[in-house]
């Protein structure tokens, strides 16, 4: 049997799968920790499947919640299989499970006793939590998946769709509980929005410029990327050897995927990343 050698060793990409299978199950006890010791003891809210499925806990049995996040989860997990790819979202079922499974373990413990600081401390780790799960590839489920994919087809930050769309389930709350509740769980929202736009940073956008003597290759790779590549005849200063650079426009979120293909296609390539400041025109070529 041939096996193809792109220059990255075997047990470099094992390692790579049990640190994302290990960010994934730390963000998942982040998102369980923030439930059960900061909004859960305040019948406060996180947003999104989570913040449904407390809706529902509450105006039954707080007890059943993580039965009723699973299975409110499940059916987007199935949409977002077909549509997003299957990597994300094993990861994603990953998450949803390992969450199910530490809300069921950790137990329900009221840390403070004002719910301001509640909502706050409860958004930062659950934030911490959705953003290193959407770092390592995945995402923790539910409102996660639906912003994931809104994302990859517009330009817009991820904190702000998740901060819409949680939004929708703060209403529910105020007109089922009360809106004191409401108000506080916003808080959290507004709270959690801005810490995962501090992790997740998709949003910047960063330049590259790659010098590589494989420029047929290296194109027909490229544009498999949802991004636009643009060709110029380079020289070297030294060699004056006839080279091709290609430059093209992506995301930090995206860098990781444009550097594998890129050292994939030609490890001898020359890279240059540079922070994009604005951008005038169509980024991405096709939605």
């Amino acid at each position: 049997m041939h096996v193809r050698n792109y220059g990255v060793p075997l047990t470099t990409g094992v390692a790579k799968q049990v640190r994302e299978v290990s960010i994934i199950i730390f963000s998942a006890f982040l998102v369980a920790s923030g439930l059960r010791l900061f909004l859960i003891p305040h019948q406060l809210l996180s947003g999104g499947v989570a913040g449904a499925a407390s809706i529902a806990g509450y105006l039954t049995n707080p007890k059943y919640i993580s039965l009723i996040y699973f299975s409110l989860n499940l059916p987007i997990l199935i949409w977002g299989f077909i549509v997003v790819g299957k990597k994300y979202i094993c990861l994603s079922m990953l998450s949803v499970v390992a969450t199910t499974w530490f809300l069921t373990m950790i137990p329900v413990v009221k840390l403070t006793k004002d719910p301001i600081l509640a909502s706050i401390f409860g958004g930062v780790i659950i934030a911490g939590g959705v953003g290193f799960s959407l770092r390592a590839g995945g995402s923790s489920g539910g409102f996660d998946i639906l912003g994931s994919i809104i994302t990859r087809k517009r330009d817009i930050p991820m904190g702000t769709v998740l901060f819409v769309l949680d939004g929708l389930v703060i209403l529910s709350l105020g007109f089922f509980k009360s809106w004191d509740s409401a108000l506080y769980a916003m808080l959290c929202i507004f709270v959690k929005s801005k810490v995962v736009d501090m992790i997740h940073i998709r949003h910047v956008k960063l330049t590259c410029f790659i010098v590589t003597k494989e420029r047929d290759k290296m194109l027909s790779r490229l544009t498999l990327l949802p991004h636009g590549v643009t060709i110029v005849n380079a020289e070297g200063g030294y060699s004056h050897e006839g080279n091709s650079m290609l430059m093209t426009v992506t995301t930090r979120y995206e860098l990781a995927e444009l550097r594998k293909a890129i050292l994939e296609t030609d490890p001898k390539s020359f890279v240059n990343v540079l922070e994009t400041v604005e951008i005038v025109g169509r980024f991405r070529r096709f939605s």
